[in-house]
């Protein structure tokens, strides 16, 4: 296959939030789609609501093995205990992509144990929001966004060409590869270091009372410490060593700024101020 085809039926297996958009936008792009959930009540709600057209919380290979595409939208290692358990239910010659935030601690466990018919291609969609669930589903959030896809030396061209495709029918503005090392490092610092920002941040007082006296700019610094504790620290473990790194980075230019402010150096404020306005500019939309 080196191309999507209309005709391409596609799996979500998970239907939290970025599951169920996917759902939603594949469907709506005029794609069969399948969804399997481990909540009965999850499945009921994607039929009620027109995401899927079929949908299970039973894996069985006379389900799956209809799919030629599979989307796994599951906890690092759920989605690796997944596979291990099930893979011989995927039909032959079948492609399996995924949306988690780490790479390195997954694509060569996944492809090590795959069988040899089928072929997993990974992806990232740097897109989200701080709820979730199938009710939060919003295919809004694709638009514009960076959608990441992570191919290794064992990946076919064809692949990585419908890995970006599927990116692009979802609504994704920029599309990009990385391997997964660089992935890992870059999300490290620009999604994973900001949640611990803001996680610390809201641990640093009790804010019960502050709410009456904010204005936007801790809002919008602390919108992601709304933050689903189970899948962030599993996140943050299985890619703890770039982490750390960065953790390390951003830890060394605070005590710079903190020792400018200690010392009266206000030079060294204002250089760096200049620079992180210069360097801001270029994420400005």
């Amino acid at each position: 296959m080196s191309a999507i085809k209309q005709d391409n039926k596609i799996l979500i297996v998970g239907l939290g939030m970025i599951g169920a958009s996917y759902a939603q936008k594949l469907h709506e792009s005029g794609f069969y789609v399948g969804g399997i959930s481990a909540r009965e009540s999850t499945v009921a709600k994607a039929l009620e609501s027109g995401i899927i057209d079929c949908g299970t919380t039973d894996v069985t290979k006379e389900f799956v093995s209809n799919f030629d595409i599979v989307v796994f939208a599951l906890y690092p290692k759920l989605f690796i205990e997944w596979v291990k358990q099930y893979q011989h239910c995927f039909k032959a010659g079948a492609l399996i992509t995924d949306v988690t935030g780490v790479k390195g601690s997954v694509v060569y466990a996944i492809q090590q144990m795959l069988r040899s018919d089928v072929e997993f291609i990974a992806a990232h969609p740097m897109a989200g929001r701080e709820l979730s669930g199938i009710d939060n589903r919003c295919t809004k959030v694709f638009e514009g966004a960076n959608y990441i896809v992570t191919p290794t030396k064992t990946n076919t061209q064809d692949a990585i060409d419908i890995a970006c495709e599927l990116g692009r029918i979802l609504g994704f503005g920029h599309i990009s590869t990385l391997s997964p090392e660089d992935h890992d490092e870059m999300i490290a610092f620009l999604s994973q270091l900001t949640h611990c920002i803001a996680v610390a941040l809201m641990c640093c007082k009790d804010s019960t009372h502050l709410v009456d006296y904010t204005g936007d700019s801790f809002r919008d610094l602390t919108r992601i410490a709304n933050i689903n504790e189970n899948m962030w620290t599993e996140l943050f473990m299985m890619n703890r060593n770039q982490l750390l790194r960065q953790m390390d980075l951003f830890q060394d230019e605070f005590a710079r700024l903190r020792d400018a402010l200690a010392h009266g150096d206000e030079a060294t404020m204002k250089e760096m101020m200049k620079t992180s306005t210069e360097r801001r500019k270029y994420f400005n939309k």
